[in-house]
Order: structure tokens, then C-alpha cells, then sequence
């Protein structure tokens, strides 16, 4: 009976700890595809393309994925390519699945099928994207795109750069993966009014906006043939923001414009697809701040949440690529702007009771000292959790012993 419970008590126990530390945040693993390969010189080549065309940064937002780096005499095939043809075919080579070193010498029935960035955000069609993956026996492992031509030679595995289990793993092959669709002419995009056509659909008043500020406008226009995703408020929005925007001074109104601008090309299929963090125009013109927000989603549903305010995607304006632009239900507030909306305390102290100041709007200056930021109370919530488990724990250790 005592052993019996002994085994209850230590289960108990056992369960109590896992309990809690399931509930703890996991840290969220982070990697940068650029930093991992400037270790690696002979990917230099590689690595340059994958900052110009865009693509290191659609893949550090990834969250599992498999890269296919070629060495810089493979990357001379590249090199009659335009840029736009480039991105396709190295996005061929952007694998959105893990694939590590064992994994490939261990694959089901020695082959399988994986989808590539070139084919998830939608800009190939059919199985065109597809990659597929033949392991050998001996350890040999072949790489070949599924519209490959039949004369084309598959492209041989070399070996493993960088994994990191399982979120990224960075794979030498021996070659460019042929593919007809990818390496096919992108047109040049064609010209776009971007004023004319926020003023079509949901975002007249914020067309004015930016046709009233010419930073603004220039800026905008600089960017949108090299990538460009813009979060136009509603004309509701404006409107229930204007008051406050009045109050602005003349840079932080150039800030809160560019804000709404992400100086890269973004899908609506990649934005239901990953959640992350954005840098944004505004982060380029101000010196020594941020103005970022993070894009998070929930099945079909996109929010935009900059700590002051969340606001959701609800339509897409126009949508070609380099240039996506988005109806968004509320102003973008940034935090260097405006006081970070705090979440609600059990009870106040009664010790050193402050009184509530304005609300997270009452900011009107870019330089507000009001702007705060998260001081973490993520971390003392987990170091909690960790307290907590351990005095349950030692408890019923404490009965064991008696």
C-alpha cells in the first residue's frame, strides 16, 4: 500500500511540473539565413542573391525550411538571368519543409515530394514548384524540380551547411535545379498609380494623405517597382484618426505614413502563411528606432499589431508583384509615437497608488517619452511558472520521504 502510494504521489508530481512548464512560452527559435552562410564564403555568391532578390528575409520569417545553397561556381549558370527570374529560381531552391541530413538518408520508400517557396506563395502553377527528392542507396541523394525537362540531370546532394532541428537546415547541392517555369522571363510589372488606385478602393482618404506629403509620395514610388507591401487604413479609420493626426508634427506625420509601408513584396498567401516581425519605410528614415510591427495570423484572418493597436486585414486592394496593398480597419499606431497600451493589473498597490494618465493616443510628438516598451513580463511569468512547479514538487517529494 505505502509503494502504491509512493507511485501515486510521484506521479502527481510528475505531472504537476510538466503541467506547468507545457503552459510556459516556449523561446521561440530565431536564425538568419545571411549570417549563416557569410561563415561560408564559398556561398557568397548565393548569399548576395538571396539579400537582392528578396528572398533571406521571406526566409528568416520562415518557420521550417529547407535551403539548397549552391557554391559560387554553380551560381555562374545564374548569371544571363534577369533579377525577377533569379528570385523564381532560387525560390525553387527554398524548400518549406525540414529536411536535415538523416532525414534524407532515411526518407520513406527512398523518395518524396517537396513543395518550394517558388510554389507555396503561389507564383507556380500546378506541381511546377514541386521539388523531388531521390535517396540511393550508398548515401547518394538527388535534387530535381518536377517540370524538369527528362534530359535533365538530377542535381546531387554535396553535404549539410547549418541545421538547426527542426527549423532550418542550410544543404549544399552540386547544382542549379532546372525548372522551365522558373527560369521563363518575368515581364516588367507594370506601371501603377498608386494614388489612383487607393482611391478606387477603400482608401481614398488615405491616398490624400500621401498625395499631400511628398516624402511620402517619393518614397513610395522609389519602392514599389523593388517590392513593396502597403496597409492602407479604411476611410472610417482616417476619419476616427484624423484628430490625432492633426496634432502630429510634420515628421512624426512623414513616420505614421511610411509606417503603413513594408519595403518588400508580400502575398496574401504569405501573410496567412507566417507570423513575424516587419521592418518598415519609417525604420529607414528615422535613425535609432524601430517602427516595426508584428504580422501574426490566424487561419484566414491577418492582423497587424504594433503594441498600441491591433488592426486587421480585410481586403486586398491590388495584389502583383513587387507591389501588394492591403485595406487594414485601423490607423497603424507605432510605439515611438504613441503610449504602449498595457495590459490590465489584478489590483492596484496601495502603496505609491498613481493616478491614470491619458489614453495610449494622447501622444502627439515623434520624440514622446510616453512611448514604452515591453519590459518583458513574459520572463518573470515563466520564472514563476518554474517556482511554482518546483514547490509542488518538492511537497510531495517531502511526502515521499515522511
Amino acid at each position: 500500500m505505502a509503494r502504491s502510494r509512493q507511485s501515486i504521489l510521484l506521479a502527481f508530481a510528475v505531472g504537476a511540473m510538466a503541467a506547468v512548464l507545457l503552459a510556459s512560452p516556449a523561446a521561440a527559435k530565431s536564425y538568419n539565413i545571411t549570417k549563416i552562410l557569410a561563415a561560408h564564403p564559398e556561398f557568397s555568391k548565393f548569399n548576395a542573391m538571396l539579400s537582392k532578390t528578396r528572398l533571406a528575409s521571406d526566409i528568416n520569417r520562415r518557420q521550417t525550411i529547407t535551403v539548397l545553397a549552391l557554391d559560387n561556381s554553380a551560381m555562374a549558370a545564374l548569371d544571363h538571368y534577369t533579377l525577377p527570374t533569379v528570385r523564381h529560381i532560387l525560390s525553387l531552391h527554398v524548400l518549406v519543409d525540414y529536411y536535415g541530413n538523416k532525414k534524407l538518408k532515411q526518407l520513406s520508400r527512398g523518395a518524396t515530394a517537396s513543395a518550394s517557396m517558388f510554389q507555396s506563395t503561389g507564383t507556380a502553377s500546378g506541381m511546377s514548384g514541386y521539388v523531388n527528392i531521390t535517396s540511393h542507396k550508398g548515401g547518394k541523394v538527388e535534387f530535381v524540380s518536377q517540370d524538369a525537362d527528362d534530359t535533365v540531370k538530377p542535381s546531387r546532394y554535396v553535404k549539410s551547411i547549418k541545421e538547426i532541428p527542426y527549423d532550418i537546415s542550410v544543404l549544399e547541392i552540386a547544382s542549379v535545379l532546372s525548372s522551365s517555369e522558373a527560369e521563363a522571363p518575368v515581364p516588367p510589372p507594370a506601371p501603377v498609380d498608386l494614388i489612383e488606385l487607393l482611391s478606387k478602393k477603400h482608401c481614398k482618404s488615405f491616398a490624400g494623405l500621401i498625395s499631400g506629403n511628398a516624402d511620402v509620395f517619393r518614397t513610395l514610388n522609389d519602392t514599389k517597382d523593388n517590392g513593396l507591401t502597403l496597409f492602407c487604413p479604411v476611410d472610417a479609420a482616417v476619419a476616427a484618426f484624423m484628430p490625432k493626426y492633426k496634432n502630429l508634427t510634420t515628421k512624426a506625420k512623414t513616420a505614421i505614413l511610411l509606417y503603413h509601408g513594408v519595403p518588400d513584396y508580400f502575398s496574401l498567401q504569405l501573410l496567412k502563411s507566417n507570423n513575424g516581425m516587419v521592418s518598415t519605410l519609417a525604420t529607414t528614415s528615422e535613425v535609432k528606432k524601430d517602427y516595426s510591427y508584428d504580422v501574426q495570423n490566424d487561419d484566414e484572418k491577418v492582423t497587424l499589431v504594433t503594441k498600441v493597436v491591433t488592426s486587421t486585414v480585410t481586403a486586398t486592394v491590388g495584389d502583383s508583384e513587387p507591389l501588394a496593398v492591403y485595406a487594414v480597419s485601423k490607423f497603424l499606431k507605432p510605439k515611438e509615437l504613441f503610449k504602449v497600451a498595457q495590459a490590465p493589473t489584478p489590483a492596484p498597490s496601495k502603496k505609491g497608488k498613481k493616478e491614470a494618465g491619458d489614453d495610449d493616443d494622447s501622444s502627439d510628438d515623434e520624440d514622446s517619452d510616453d512611448a514604452t516598451t515591453d519590459k518583458g513580463d513574459a520572463a518573470p511569468a515563466v520564472y514563476g511558472r518554474w517556482a511554482t512547479a518546483a514547490a509542488t514538487a518538492g511537497a510531495v517529494l517531502a511526502l515521499l520521504m515522511a
